[in-house]
């Protein structure tokens, strides 16, 4: 029997677990993947070469979360300068916007017209906004929408913005407009560092684990293992039963390697799973609950990452492709998060990374197949040479992003309700878990309030009142730094 188990070994899991070994306690990672921690924060290695699924930035407003970073890895943390860009129209546009770079690709015309239609955005409003393009519009006016957001969102999640909930955009944009936009160009072209940028999608250096974030996540299972925990690999949840009389959870697991099952039995279970799929899991959940569990969807994607001769073709972190000519979504330079991601400093390596949903034509297209298609479109955007590539990779990562249609919040809302009333002693934090397209900060911080409601007997903190800052909010109030947890009233 086990105090706690944690299941999916990704930043959530993980962060639970590493806390709980700090306290002394009993618990158990089970993680689905043979050969990998960190979940969709892992470093894939290969000859050498580190890939990083989807690029992970360390920063976070939560000192609490960045203390822990430090704290697990320390001085293998380095500094990176960010750099990224847009590909639109045949043209690359810096990214935090560079003002007179953007007015000369656009063009007098292209630029007055975009002005024009922010200012009537902001005359003539959507009240109320339930769609990304309505709620992107208000923000930043129709034109500028169809030019930087359209395209390249339609890529990420196979859907019409108009069917993508205001939510993904109030959450992975909030806070940014066209003017804070300006004002950070303007801040640039004087020099000027915004280095207290509350706007996470303008910050200018992040922190990253020399060799990939998997490294980081790697070091916190050894140091789990170190006070007692365990870290096991391979191991599959499929089903979870709460027994009333013993106050125990029985979880069995299927054994990847050798298609083995198992029980374990636990006080306390910390659920990082897809939300789907644990509802599935639980023995007896209603069938209402099933049926809303059925609806949440997810999109997959791909990285194809190529190493090449490293001509110097672009030094950015990562370029959005948002031209609709090619099916490549964005493309990582995974030297330039770090050079210890290559072996050798003669070659770079790029990741061409494909959204998708599992079991499509790309989805199901062959490894050889998808560096061909890789190889063509560098070329086709001008970052690169077929004849100047070495070799070809592919990753697959299933169940990538939580989809944000239009009715998602009510599927969840059912899920959440059965289990506050059904489920005692079982937490579900992180991205799958929440089925919330959060950082990897936004996931740990829920994970170590899960953390605190098992040491201290009792619910005090409700892990939905994490904000996309990592800061805890009370009933609607603020923690301003996320380094003060403010108990909540939920029950």
């Amino acid at each position: 029997m086990t105090e706690v188990i944690c299941i999916g070994g990704g930043p959530a899991g993980l962060t639970a677990a590493y806390e709980l070994s700090k306290q002394g306690r009993d618990v158990l990672v089970m993680e689905a993947d043979p050969d990998y921690v960190g979940g969709i924060s892992r470093t894939i290695q290969v000859d050498g070469f580190c890939f990083d699924i989807g690029g992970h930035r360390f920063f976070s407003k939560s000192q609490e979360v960045v203390a822990l970073w430090n704290e697990i890895l320390g001085p293998q943390m380095i500094t990176r300068p960010r750099k990224s860009r847009i590909f639109y129209g045949g043209k690359f546009y810096p990214y935090p916007l560079d003002l007179k770079q953007t007015l000369v690709n656009l063009g007098f015309v292209e630029s007055a017209l975009g002005g024009l239609s922010y200012v009537y955005a902001k005359c003539f409003p959507k009240r109320d906004p339930k769609t990304f393009e309505e709620w992107v519009t208000n923000q930043f006016g129709a034109r500028l929408f169809n030019i930087f957001f359209k395209t390249y969102t339609e890529k990420v999640w196979g859907m019409s913005c108009k069917e993508i909930s205001a939510d993904w955009a109030a959450q992975r944009i909030k806070n940014l407009s066209l003017f804070s936009a300006l004002k950070n160009a303007f801040m640039r072209m004087l020099g000027i560092k915004s280095k207290g940028n509350k706007i996470k999608t303008l910050i200018e250096e992040f922190l990253y684990p020399r060799k990939g974030p998997g490294m980081m996540w790697e070091a916190a299972a050894e140091q789990i293992r170190q006070r007692n925990g365990r870290v096991e690999l391979g191991r599959a949840v499929t089903s979870l039963s709460y027994d009333k009389d013993a106050k125990l959870w029985e979880v069995q697991y299927r054994d990847i390697k050798n298609g083995s099952t198992a029980i374990v039995h636990a006080t306390h279970v910390i659920s990082t799973m897809p939300l789907r799929e644990l509802v599935h899991a639980v023995k007896d959940a209603p069938e209402k609950v099933r049926a809303a569990a059925n609806k949440l969807r997810y999109r997959d994607f791909l990285t194809v990452a190529l190493a090449i001769v490293d001509r110097e073709r672009f030094d950015d972190n990562w370029i959005y492709i948002h031209s609709p000519e090619v099916k490549v979504g964005r493309i990582q330079n995974f030297k330039s998060w770090s050079p210890e991601m290559v072996p050798d400093q003669s070659l770079t390596c790029y990741g061409l990374e494909y959204f998708c949903f599992e079991g499509d034509g790309l989805w199901n297209s062959s490894d050889s197949d998808l560096v061909k298609l890789a190889t063509k479109e560098l070329e086709q955007i001008g970052l690169g040479s077929a004849s100047d590539v070495r070799k070809g990779y592919v990753v697959r990562q299933p169940k990538a992003y939580p989809v944000y249609d239009q009715e998602y919040q009510d599927y969840v809302d059912i899920i959440r309700d059965w289990l506050a009333a059904a489920c005692p002693n079982l937490q579900i934090v992180g991205r799958n878990g929440m089925h919330k397209y959060n950082n990897q900060d936004h996931s740990m911080m829920t994970a170590m309030l899960a953390v605190k409601n098992i040491i201290a007997g009792e619910t005090k903190y409700d892990v939905w009142c994490v904000n996309q800052d990592a800061e805890y909010h009370e009933a609607g109030s603020s923690g301003a730094t996320g380094e003060r947890l403010v108990p909540s009233q939920v029950k």
